[in-house]
């Protein structure tokens, strides 16, 4: 079974400084129907605009998985790390116990356009944390990339979940394969135009999948990218 969620009907929050799309109930947005999809709790697609950016916030209990579109982000938290975040950059923080950080675009031109994902954890009141990885495009042309793994396999930063996260491009024609195993999906476009078991998806086009036991998911656009949660 695939359940689309499509990008028009997504919560929309607009602050000025924060252009901010939720596929999921987030903040003043509330919608019982799409609180979240098995772990995965929060999908925003968000722009920020140059020199603005989110002051100093504290989280706990959560996976968050920032994923850079376009632009770059800097990054500083309470456990000492900063760092800048570009395209290609895949960072996971583990709020755990609290963790308090702050992401702020200093361009003075350049929006940064990203995707915040929160992933719920397997256990609570573990050690915050902090990894950040860079993944290229040919890492990610023509298949699918592991970018996040529970418990850290392969090149992927590490959840605490079993849950694994995978970005792809692909070409017009283009096309790739993942076998699920009694386990659920979730697919999220974030660029192009892809085809999903002949559904057509767009640019924020979300869709659930259960009941599958493997996705073929087609280039139409040139350049599509996407992300494709693997969920127990």
């Amino acid at each position: 079974m695939i359940v689309l969620r499509p990008s028009a009907e997504r919560g929309h929050a607009q602050h000025g400084w924060l252009d901010s799309y939720h596929s999921f109930s987030f903040a003043d947005y509330h919608d019982p129907a799409h609180m979240g999809f098995r772990a995965l709790r929060v999908i925003n697609e968000d722009r920020v605009q140059p020199g603005q950016g989110f002051a100093p916030h504290s989280h706990r209990d959560m996976e968050i998985i920032t994923y850079v579109l376009a632009g770059a982000l800097e990054h500083k938290d309470s456990l000492g790390n900063g760092s800048v975040m570009r395209y290609g950059d895949v960072q996971r923080m583990s709020a755990g116990t609290g963790i308090t950080h702050s992401e702020y675009n200093h361009s003075k031109s350049e929006p940064v356009h990203l995707l915040q994902i929160w992933i719920l954890p397997d256990k609570d009141g573990i050690a915050p944390g902090y990894e950040q990885r860079s993944f290229s495009v040919e890492d990610k042309r023509g298949r699918l990339c592991l970018i996040a793994a529970g418990g850290g396999r392969g090149n992927g930063v590490a959840l605490q979940q079993d849950a694994d996260v995978y970005a792809g491009i692909l070409a017009a024609h283009e096309r790739v394969l993942h076998a699920l195993a009694r386990r659920h999906a979730w697919l999220q476009v974030a660029r192009g135009v892809v085809d999903l078991r002949g559904m057509r998806m767009v640019a924020g086009d979300g869709a659930a999948v259960s009941d599958e036991t493997a996705l073929e998911i087609s280039g139409v656009a040139a350049e599509s990218e996407f992300l494709l949660f693997d969920l127990a």
